[in-house]
């Protein structure tokens, strides 16, 4: 069973940046792909950065050019920097992982099957 921690939230103000961690704890050898997702109240789960085992990655439109998603130099870990941030932006920010072979990672979040608690993003304009 993996466990995956989020840390980094916060609030800015609009055009500020943050920069989330993920840490995957207790994970096993295997192709795993790791996301970023977003949801914000009454809205769904929506897939903000997804990188495959050998470093290919998938942004969403709402935050390509703006946010970077990189993995971590120690265990399996996940980072994502957001830059420029919106008002539109602010949400609980989840990391999401999965052993697949995808040809390219996913942005769905039913396709993943472990997930942190989150951290919440909150961007004031």
């Amino acid at each position: 069973q993996i466990l995956l921690s989020e840390a980094g939230g916060g609030s800015v103000q609009a055009g500020e940046s943050l920069r989330l961690s993920c840490v995957a704890d207790g994970y096993t050898d295997g192709h795993w792909y790791m996301a970023w997702f977003r949801q914000a109240p009454g809205l769904e789960r929506e897939g903000g950065a997804a990188m495959a085992p050998a470093g290919s990655i998938v942004y969403s439109k709402a935050v390509e050019g703006r946010f970077t998603v990189s993995k971590g130099t120690i265990g399996k870990s996940l980072y994502l920097q957001m830059n420029s941030l919106k008002p539109e932006d602010a949400a609980m920010y989840y990391c999401a992982a999965a052993i697949a072979h995808w040809l390219r990672p996913k942005l769905s979040a039913s396709d993943y099957r472990f997930w942190g608690q989150g951290t919440q993003v909150t961007v004031s304009s």
